[in-house]
């Protein structure tokens, strides 16, 4: 390994410390219950989650959509681009999206969102820029944001990927403890694998 590649490395970690130091003292446990009675109050008339995004976003949308359904929230991947083209079909008004975008000024996932809008669905928006068009577009907004990506060209999402999934991580955590997700609930649908078998003390 080149030495530049060594020192890179040295930054990128020297990068994560500080900016997850910030921004987990930036966090609002007020937003997170906001997000959630949103989408709580929407499953209770029958809505649905979905999860959106762009680019590495949209990697980030389909594990978010796997966590929530693997821990008591079903969801469903909303393709990025996609949902302007014919899969806004998915959607049920009174349905939930949760949009993904650093940014928050994504040309692509703004006319998502729109189209979102229009068939009659509420927004959760993800980003790191509180004063951005999906901020404002949102009926609820968690903030995901670092300074530096970590990466020599501070460009390729890396540290914002981590921000985006530790706030839908925490977010998923919130609604399995609504619904009572309990370790019989997890292995029904989970069955595979070491995380698909009950403990001892589970059983």
């Amino acid at each position: 390994m080149k030495p530049e590649s060594r020192q890179a490395v040295d930054a990128f970690f020297s990068a994560v410390d500080t900016e997850f130091n910030a921004f987990l003292k930036s966090r609002n446990a007020a937003d997170y219950e906001q997000a959630a009675a949103l989408i709580l109050a929407a499953q209770a008339k029958g809505g649905r989650i979905h999860v959106t995004g762009i680019g590495k976003c949209s990697h980030v949308a389909t594990y978010t959509a796997s966590l929530l359904s693997s821990t008591g929230n079903p969801a469903y991947y909303l393709h990025g681009t996609e949902a302007v083209h014919g899969s806004c079909g998915q959607l049920t008004a009174g349905d939930v999206v949760i949009a993904i975008s650093n940014s928050g000024e994504t040309g692509e996932l703004k006319a998502t969102v729109l189209a979102v809008k229009n068939n009659g669905c509420k927004v959760v928006g993800v980003s790191g820029n509180p004063e951005s068009w999906l901020a404002r577009e949102s009926d609820a907004f968690l903030f995901a944001g670092v300074r530096a990506e970590g990466g020599p060209l501070n460009r390729a999402p890396r540290n914002s990927v981590l921000a985006e999934l530790l706030t839908l991580q925490a977010l998923s955590v919130a609604l399995q403890v609504e619904k009572d997700w309990d370790p019989v609930k997890y292995v029904r649908c989970h069955p595979g694998g070491k995380l698909g078998q009950l403990r001892e003390n589970e059983k």
